[in-house]
């Protein structure tokens, strides 16, 4: 059986490295090419129609979600795996609605990255378990419902995802990125990804700041 042919489109030259690193021996997957933004994306992907894209979100020229788009219509049997840092609803429900046949966070441990590419190259769909709940609330019955915007005490609070408040919460108690991990059945790494983005939409450099925010927020 061929293995499945893979363009990377990525404008971080150490991603690119890393993903094709990882890949290097896993017989079933085979890099042939990759791109540093989007409209090389999409001009790579005209030329080699390979079986699968992974693309990242933000990329100069042109963003993930566009080049998903464009390809949607143009080469629909081209695969699209959407490789991101956000977790957001809006880019979540964009990039389904775009045509993306999976969504998964940088953040993710090597095995779930490689059953996204199985699932995906097998004719599946694949999303990290951290993003599902937006596709149960947005699409129900196959059908899409634009994302609405968050209703909460606080546009800081209505800015956080339900796993970044869990994230909070777990803060809050005491616990680490390890045990977070374990409390949420997610790679550390993922840990780390969620904190750092909870800790930057709140402004807080650490956790004496993050303390204090909670504690604005009527939270503690």
């Amino acid at each position: 059986m061929n293995p499945t042919q893979i363009i990377l489109a990525d404008d971080h030259e150490l991603v690119r490295d890393g993903i094709k690193s990882l890949l290097e021996n896993e017989s079933d997957f085979l890099v042939i090419d990759e791109a540093s933004d989007g409209q090389e994306a999409v001009d790579i992907v005209s030329k080699k129609q390979p079986d699968l894209l992974i693309v990242d979100i933000r990329m100069p020229k042109m963003n993930g979600i566009e080049v998903v788009k464009v390809l949607s219509k143009d080469f629909p049997s081209v695969k699209k795996l959407v490789l991101s840092m956000h977790d957001s609803e809006e880019y979540v429900v964009q990039s389904i609605e775009a045509g993306a046949d999976g969504y998964l966070l940088k953040g993710s441990s090597k095995s779930e990255f490689l059953k996204a590419l199985k699932s995906i190259s097998e004719g599946g769909k694949y999303f990290t378990g951290d993003v599902s709940a937006y596709i149960i609330n947005n699409f129900v019955g196959g059908v899409s419902k634009k994302a609405s915007k968050p209703t909460a005490d606080s546009e800081e609070l209505a800015n956080l995802t339900n796993r970044e408040k869990q994230i909070l919460d777990l803060i809050l108690r005491g616990l680490g990125n390890h045990e977070i991990a374990e409390e949420l059945a997610i790679s550390r790494r993922t840990a780390e990804v969620h904190r750092f983005n909870l800790m930057k939409k709140l402004q807080v450099k650490n956790l004496t700041e993050l303390t204090n925010k909670a504690k604005e927020l009527s939270l503690i």
